[in-house]
């Protein structure tokens, strides 16, 4: 069985960044087998959030090479050029493509690597390869769209699996229920719904907000209730420097703090990322409701202050008993379709590799996002956009990606410079850090 230098898990924006990273550094003396598992059938990009005139809450120039290299062939001002709407692009005077446009200069970028991806494959575990006491490499299983199971060898692995939709604990019981979903399942999900008279989003965020307005434009109209425990839609702060806690050399300082002081960091700016809509999408939906009142008509509501005491599935639609925070009573209201906008867990690596627990510890990574672990174990395990509570709130987003696949990948570089036919000797546990 051949066994590969590295595999990733997932091949969304920060594992494409690392192969093109990978590509750029590669000589005749070092070449670095990588290959890729992805579970979707294609590559796809939040594929059903992708609202019409919905746009980039960052700058194109944060695309997957730019910070790291300006003059890759993969930068989104190349993939411009190629698509020959560079010029067009420059008569919009943006830096914030719309998200469809974005999606496929991702797809291009990562169309450049089909022979060395397997999408349409789920990645059930990741087991050790014992050598003796050590675990010297890692075996990687995964089963096809066919239920085919395949089955990988490698020296080093990056998990790179986005986020897991975070469901609130009293909307656990009704999953399979098809009239309550994840807004990361929302375009997919509410055309099953095109009778729904009446709709609840919870969420305070930016798919929330976008979700009220794509549901406010829909032809079938249905009534809306925008339900949130905030007393009010903050906008995102994206002013210059507050912006600096994005920047990759702030990466370093995050790290560099005590526990206590990056906790402080992050509750600081925590509305820099999370439940931060944008200013313009904010002011939409206050024109939708003081139009409301200008029309006397109710059809929306701004349940401001509220939250959900419990959920109950009946056949005329789901109740959902809420407590008005600022009146202290409950009330119940129903119905037909509830998109849960909250947001994503990223601890799914956790369970991922669970069979490697006895040698991870804690799951601490260090400055090089590969996970500490004991002397017997010589894999590498780096993690993309799980590392936010050590390496800061740029860690989920795309501002830090091209740098953080460089400093990845000079790590796996170095190794296999160095590597020999000894496994058991992989010096990468020197160049990580560990």
């Amino acid at each position: 069985m051949q066994i590969h230098d590295l595999i990733g898990i997932g091949f969304g924006p920060s594992n494409i960044a690392l192969a093109i990273t990978l590509e750029e550094k590669k000589t005749e003396e070092c070449n670095v087998d990588a290959f890729f598992i992805e579970k979707q059938p294609n590559f796809a990009w939040h594929a059903n959030m992708m609202l019409d005139n919905t746009h980039m809450q960052i700058s194109f120039l944060k695309d997957l090479v730019t910070m790291r290299n300006p003059l890759s062939h993969f930068t989104f001002i190349n993939y411009l050029h190629q698509k020959q709407r560079l010029q067009d692009f420059i008569n919009l005077k943006t830096f914030f493509p719309s998200r469809h446009e974005f999606n496929d200069y991702l797809a291009w970028a990562a169309s450049h690597f089909n022979n060395r991806c397997a999408y349409g494959e789920e990645v059930l575990e990741v087991l050790p390869e014992k050598r003796n006491d050590e675990v010297s490499l890692l075996r990687i299983r995964s089963r096809d769209s066919d239920g085919v199971i395949n089955e990988r060898l490698t020296r080093n692995l990056i998990v790179g699996v986005g986020g897991v939709p975070s469901i609130p604990e009293c909307f656990l019981p009704l999953e399979g229920d098809t009239r309550v979903f994840h807004s990361s399942g929302y375009l997919r999900e509410i055309a099953q719904h095109d009778s729904a008279k009446k709709i609840a989003i919870l969420g305070a965020g930016q798919s929330a907000s976008e979700i009220f307005m794509d549901l406010h434009n829909r032809p079938n109209a249905p009534h809306v209730d925008l339900i949130m425990r905030a007393r009010a839609i903050k906008p995102s702060d994206d002013s210059p420097f507050v912006n600096e806690i994005f920047n990759t050399d702030f990466t370093d300082f995050v790290f560099s703090r005590s526990d206590q002081d990056r906790t402080a960091l992050l509750d600081e700016f925590w509305h820099t990322n999370y439940a931060a809509p944008d200013l313009v999408l904010i002011e939409q939906i206050f024109n939708v409701f003081y139009q409301q009142r200008v029309a006397g008509n109710a059809r929306h509501r701004f349940l401001r202050r509220h939250e959900v005491v419990s959920v109950n599935v009946l056949p005329e639609g789901i109740q959902l008993v809420l407590r008005d925070l600022n009146a202290d009573r409950e009330y119940s209201a129903m119905y037909d379709a509830v998109v849960l906008a909250t947001g994503y867990n990223r601890d799914y690596h956790k369970s991922l590799l669970k069979p490697l627990l006895p040698y991870m510890g804690n799951f601490t990574v260090d400055r090089q996002y590969c996970l500490q672990s004991t002397p017997n174990f010589i894999p590498a395990i780096f993690l993309q956009g799980a590392c936010e509570s050590s390496h800061g709130l740029s860690d989920t987003l795309l501002s830090v990606t091209a740098v953080r696949t460089d400093e990845i990948g000079r790590a796996l570089l170095e190794a296999v410079n160095q590597s020999t036919a000894k496994q058991t000797d992989n010096p990468i546990r020197a160049v990580a850090g560990r």
